[in-house]
């Protein structure tokens, strides 16, 4: 009885070691400690232990930008958390399925796994859990091409987080909403949402929200005319995302510089930008990322007369829509080649 007392307060002592890790962003440190843990809680034996750690191998996984590896320990903590009837673990496991979808660019099975999971916070009545689900929905919806419905849901948000006297997720909806009146075309609508955000972000020292937000302004200035306005934010961006290690947030912000560019009608320092962009979507395994870059690099090449180099980065596009089954995707490609 005693040995087994041991091991579960080793157990609770190297967690909350490692969540120390996981807070810093050290995710190599962290995988290693949360690995010893699965082992500790499969000798103990405990069920719910184990389910515990294999969600937070999965999260170690997702910060190592090894997302398959992340989707393989959520369908073992899923399965653990369903087999012992823990009903807030089953929706965490779901939720965290649902990033990871996202992450590869699977968008209609993440939608899935997150209407599963705000269902259940809502029978919990666990409603910081289930806002952050639905935000995440909201952010589906935009990628899928769907950006009033994602206001809607947006708006229901805004008023759940103000009602939790959430500061700091009130500003991420208040972002939010802006990009998807951005994506309506609604600038001056958006503009004044992600203004609000700002200063609640930097109230809060909120580094990677400011950086998302000065982002979306950023893209505003592009869809204005005005690339020069655009091109300062998003170095700003870039060092903010850099010094952060935010490999996904600095791959975003290079495609976004290198199509700056590209308006500017600096092709070299375009395809510099795209280039840098393409080899982190790579590292990530982001095919969503990458086949982005590659349609922007297409677009580069079809504008400055080099054909050949064009329909290799259509087709490498084309590969990576089969790939991930995204059949609109697949057909926006198709019309790029079409139009060679």
């Amino acid at each position: 009885m005693t040995q087994s007392c041991n091991r579960v307060n080793v157990w609770e002592e190297r967690r909350n070691e490692a969540n120390t890790y996981y807070k810093q962003g050290k995710f190599s440190e962290y995988l290693d400690l949360v690995t010893e843990n699965l082992q500790l809680a499969r000798a103990i034996p405990d069920r719910a232990k184990e389910g515990h750690t294999l969600n937070d191998i999965g999260l170690a996984y997702l910060g190592c930008w090894q997302p398959q590896k992340a989707l393989d320990c959520f369908h073992q903590a899923l399965a653990v958390a369903v087999e012992i009837g823990n009903i807030q673990a089953e929706a965490t496991a779901l939720s965290n399925l649902g990033s990871t979808c996202s992450r590869l660019g699977k968008l209609t099975q993440s939608l899935e796994y997150f209407e599963k999971a705000a269902q259940i916070f809502r029978e919990l009545q666990d409603t910081q859990g289930e806002v952050s689900t639905l935000n995440d929905m909201a952010l589906i919806y935009i990628r899928l091409g769907e950006p009033k419905r994602s206001l809607l849901l947006q708006n229901q948000i805004l008023g759940m987080r103000r009602l939790l006297g959430d500061f700091s997720g009130e500003a991420t909806t208040l972002n939010g909403i802006g990009f998807a009146y951005s994506v309506l075309g609604e600038f001056e609508k958006a503009l004044d949402y992600l203004q609000q955000a700002l200063p609640i972000q930097k109230a809060v020292k909120n580094l990677a929200g400011q950086a998302i937000t000065l982002n979306n302004i950023a893209s505003i200035y592009l869809d204005l005319g005005q690339p020069k306005q655009a091109l300062l934010l998003y170095h700003q961006v870039l060092l903010t995302r850099q010094s952060m290690s935010d490999r996904p947030g600095e791959a975003t912000t290079l495609n976004n510089i290198g199509f700056t560019y590209s308006k500017l009608s600096s092709h070299r320092k375009a395809l510099k930008f795209y280039k840098q962009a393409l080899v982190i979507y790579q590292e990530l395994e982001d095919s969503l990322g990458e086949i982005s870059v590659l349609l922007n690099m297409g677009n580069l090449y079809v504008t400055t007369k080099r054909k050949k180099l064009a329909l290799l980065c259509y087709r490498n596009a084309q590969e990576l829509a089969e790939k991930i089954a995204d059949q609109t995707i697949f057909e926006k490609v198709k019309q790029f080649m079409d139009a060679l």
